[in-house]
Parts: structure tokens; sequence; C-alpha cells
């Protein structure tokens, strides 16, 4: 990743240092899938550079991996002016226009979004910097594209869709599906939510996000239809009087008229059987080109939230707004604070989604897609590192759920429910004996002791014929608790014992399903072993290694079970 507007970096001149483990195991991986899985028909090069190149010149990147070894079916395309922040921001070998293009285009990028190709290839042709048939291969590749699309078949059915057919009743309610999926219960002291609809008659909503909007949306969206504010949708309860008032200004919260805000949202709360605090982040505080410098609610929000909690009359439901994650342990830990629900930039019809939540229409299931770290967690490393690993002579602690072991304000994958669910594991693949040829070879790997030996420690992925060792596993997900609701099972490999830098455990497979009050719902996984039970070495070598692999499901080790992998001649 790259860093902008962060303490003086901005990602046109940001030179990401990433070791080559690193770079195949995490940064590298969502971009296959993409590519190999999901045959994506374009991938977009960014404006920084990867250890000193810039990624929209780096013909290993993008003519060696992306459309060599992962085989693009498209074309690759630059972010917006990345080769013109080549020649300005990064003085990339001090080119000129016509060097910087076509270096780009035989490195591997099919298209630029900016002028220089324009203004330059031809050129660059007639300089004798490229051939006229460079062009014509990045042309092959976009023509594919549009010819897939339908482009030269007349009129593509979709030219023809208008408002109507965007807002349908059941892409509204799609959105409205896909709000209440996202949505994250943190907290629930003593089962107060759901509300019992009968017994509130009066709300206070509070918070700069109480009436959201375009907030709810966030960055690069279309037009929404309709947008249910959460004060439009609990306005539109039937016979409840509803209160409003921001307590803030915006969410900057940084006014000197807080005081005053803050009081008049408290006074607005005295009477109300139930109030709702709604608060977080938008754009003015993170976005593209905007990095925040640290974890916490800005502002006054942390104020807002402890004095609104300390005078409310009925139970106070914190409701919390952003895309990364806050520290927000002081209201984890208030006692006034009985439930906290994370919503993400929910969209269009976010403010319906928080009301069904809130009052039990819907039972929320959703999981933390990302770690909340401490606010301190930013004082420990610098964000500039690309490193994950911890690295114990410089006192870092390690990034993601897969290398950081220390305390979190929330861990990734967590998430409550109105419901409580037990597992059982049904069946799993408890061994793989996997035969290598002659042609196949064996390859070391680094032991923390260095005394331990096996006869063939590991195999290289790419070398095995995964499809035919699919490993099986079978959980019974039991509801036991009051309600119907959704569980997200989530599945998670640990690496053999005594194999030196491999992750803390990492997540192979999920699947939500649905699960009536005392009924029960089998899930099988079935897993690609180079895919799930795999390593990658420090010298970037994919491998499968020979050990006992465990297996983890559900979160705190719900249950577990192991896989042996035993590799020979």
């Amino acid at each position: 990743y790259d860093l902008d507007a962060w303490r003086g970096v901005d990602r046109y001149h940001f030179n990401a240092k990433v070791t080559e483990q690193d770079m195949t195991e995490t940064f590298l991986r969502p971009f296959e899938m993409c590519v190999k899985d999901g045959d994506v028909s374009s991938v977009m090069c960014s404006y920084n550079s990867v250890n000193g190149i810039p990624t929209c010149a780096d013909p290993n990147l993008l003519k060696g991996i992306i459309r060599g070894k992962w085989n693009l079916h498209g074309y690759i395309v630059s972010d917006c002016d990345s080769i013109e922040v080549m020649v300005d921001g990064h003085k990339w070998l001090g080119d000129n226009k016509e060097q910087a293009s076509s270096q780009a285009l035989t490195a591997g990028l099919d298209l630029d979004c900016g002028s220089y190709y324009g203004d330059s290839l031809q050129g660059a042709v007639l300089d004798g910097l490229i051939k006229e048939k460079d062009i014509d291969r990045s042309l092959k590749y976009l023509y594919i594209v549009l010819m897939r699309l339908g482009f030269f078949d007349g009129n593509p059915t979709f030219r023809s869709l208008g408002k109507d057919d965007v807002c349908s009743v059941e892409h509204v309610e799609l959105a409205l599906e896909a709000a209440r999926e996202g949505i994250v219960l943190l907290k629930n002291d003593g089962d107060t939510l759901p509300l019992n609809i009968n017994k509130v008659n009066s709300i206070a909503i509070v918070g700069p996000h109480g009436n959201a909007t375009s907030a709810m949306i966030g960055n690069y969206a279309g037009v929404p239809c309709k947008i249910v504010s959460p004060l439009d949708a609990f306005t539109a309860l039937n016979n409840k009087k509803v209160t409003f008032e921001m307590g803030c200004s915006n969410v900057l919260c940084a006014d000197n008229n807080n005081g005053g805000l803050i009081f008049t949202a408290m006074q607005s709360t005295k009477d109300a059987d139930v109030t709702l605090l709604f608060v977080g982040l938008d754009l003015s505080v993170e976005a593209e080109s905007l990095d925040r410098t640290d974890l916490l609610l800005p502002g006054d929000q942390t104020d807002l939230i402890n004095q609104v909690a300390a005078t409310a009359k009925g139970p106070v439901i914190l409701v919390i707004m952003s895309a990364g994650g806050v520290d927000i342990t002081f209201a984890k830990n208030n006692p006034n604070i009985k439930s906290i629900l994370w919503v993400g930039y929910p969209g269009e019809q976010g403010g319906q989604a928080i009301v069904d939540v809130v009052f039990g229409n819907y039972n929320p299931g959703g999981r933390l897609p990302v770690t909340w770290y401490e606010a301190d967690y930013v004082n420990q490393l610098p964000m500039t590192s690309m490193q994950l690993r911890p690295v114990e002579s410089l006192n870092y602690p390690g990034r993601t759920y897969r290398f950081f072991n220390g305390s979190t304000v929330y861990p990734f994958g967590y998430g409550l429910s109105y419901t409580k669910f037990a597992y059982k594991l049904v069946s799993s693949t408890q061994k793989l004996d996997i035969k290598l040829a002659n042609h196949q070879h064996c390859r070391v790997v680094n032991y923390l002791d260095p005394k331990f030996k096996q006869d063939c420690p590991a195999a290289g992925v790419d070398q095995l014929d995964c499809d035919a060792n699919t490993v099986t596993v079978e959980v019974a997900v039991q509801n036991v608790g009051p309600k119907d609701g959704n569980e997200v099972v989530l599945v998670y490999a640990k690496a053999p014992q005594g194999i030196a830098g491999t992750y803390i455990k990492q997540l192979i497979a999920f699947e939500r399903v649905f699960v009536a009050a005392g009924g029960t719902q089998n899930v099988k996984f079935e897993l690609d072993p180079c895919k799930c039970f795999n390593i990658v070495q420090d010298t970037a070598y994919n491998v499968l290694p020979s050990g006992i692999h465990g297996i983890e499901i559900g979160n705190n080790a719900a249950i577990t079970t192991t896989l042996q992998v035993n590799l020979h001649h």
C-alpha cells in the first residue's frame, strides 16, 4: 500500500520497501485471486514505487507476474496520470515524457489513464524507443475486452437500462440486505438489544451521524436511489417521539461551540426511553489522499459520548460509522453504554438497516474484517514500514491478525449475535499422503530447532496436483439460543509447529449460514491444500510443508482438528 497526506508522506513520492516473502504471501495474493479465480478483465497499477521501481514501469510486476504468471485475460491500466507522476514525482531515471511512456508500455502497461501515451507514443516510435508492434500488442488486449463487452454487436442491452431498472424494488431490498449483513454487534451488556418496540415510546438520536446521508455512501459511489438516514428511519416508526441533536457541528467535532451543542444533546436524552449515539468517521477524516494519523475518534466525540452516557435516562446504544478501526476502549468499558454497533458506511439503506437491527427485525451476524488496534499501536512501528512479521530487534509488534499477538480493542473476525451457537465437528480429512514423482523435489524448510529433520520437509505447490488432494472439513452449527440467526463460520489454518517465520493463524474459508432457533445446519468446506495449508518462505518460494497442520473453526478456537501432511518419493 502507500500513504497519502500522512505526516509529510504522499503517494506520488512514496517508495514501499517490501520483502519478497511479504509481497508474495500478502500484498500480491488478493490481486492473484482476482485474476486467476475471478478472471477479471483489467488490473490497475498505482502511483507509488515498490522497492524503488514505479509500479507502472515494473516489467516483473506487470509483464512477468500479472500477464505471464497469472495469465491476465484483459488489459493493465494506470491510475490516472501515473506516468506523469513517474516523471515529476519519482523523477524516475530522469525520464522525459517519451522515455517514461516507452518504459511503461514495454513493462506491460496497456492503457494510460492520462495524456502521456496520446502525446508521446508516436514520437517514441519515430525516435526508435519502441516499435509499432508494441502498441499493437496493447491494443489487442483492449479490443479483446471491448469485444467481450459487446461493443461491436450493436447497442448493448445495458445501454437501455435506466433509473427504474437500477432502483427496482429488488435492488433496494438488496441494498438493505447488504447493509444488514455488514452490521457488527460489538457489545451487548444484559442483552439490551434488541429493544422491545412496544416498550419504547421516546427515542433520542444524538451525534454528527444521526442524520447521515452522503457519509453512509462512502467514496467512489454511483448515484443512490434514495438515501434513508438513521433519523429518517427512526422518525418513520409509528407513534414514537423522536428528537435529534448533533452534539457537534460535524464529524470533526472541533468547533468552539461544541460545549453548548453537547449540553443541548445531553438535555435531549434525560427523558428518552432510549438514546442512540451516532458517531465515527467520514471522508473528511479518512479518504483517498487522506490517511489518519491516529486511531481515535475525532475532536470532542469522546467527550460527547461520555457526557451523554452519564446523563441519559434510558439505555445508550453507540453506533459507529467508519471504514477503519477506532480505539473505543473507553466505550467498551463504560457500563452506561449498553450496546455498540459498527455499521461501516452502510449505503443508501443504512438507516433502515440500523432500525431493523436495533428492534430485532434482523439479527446481526457481521464480523469485523480488520483488527481494531489500541491507539498506541501507531507508535509501536512506523506506518511507512511494510514489514508484516514482528521484528524483535526493532520492537515491531507485527501487523494483522496473522502476525500481531498483542492486545486489541476487538480482534479480526469478532462479532456478537442475539442468539448463541455451538459447533460440533462432523468429519474432517485427517491425513494427506502425497507421493512425489521422480522429477519433483523436496524443499528445505527453516526450523526453529536446527537439529530437527524431516525426510521431505516440503514441496513446491506448483509441482503438486492439488485438485487430487482436497481436504474436507464438515461442522454442525447448532443454534442454542432463543432467536433465529446467521452465523459466519470461520476456518483458520495453523502451520506445523517449529517452522520459523510462519503466521499465527490464517483464515482459509468462511461461510454464512442461517440457523433457526433450536435448529442445526451442517456446513461443509472443501479446501485446496496448496492454497490453504501452504507457507511462503523468506525466499518467496511457496511450499506445502510436511507435518501436523492445525485447523480451527470459529473464533477463540471453538473447535479444533488437525491435518497430517506426509510427503515422500
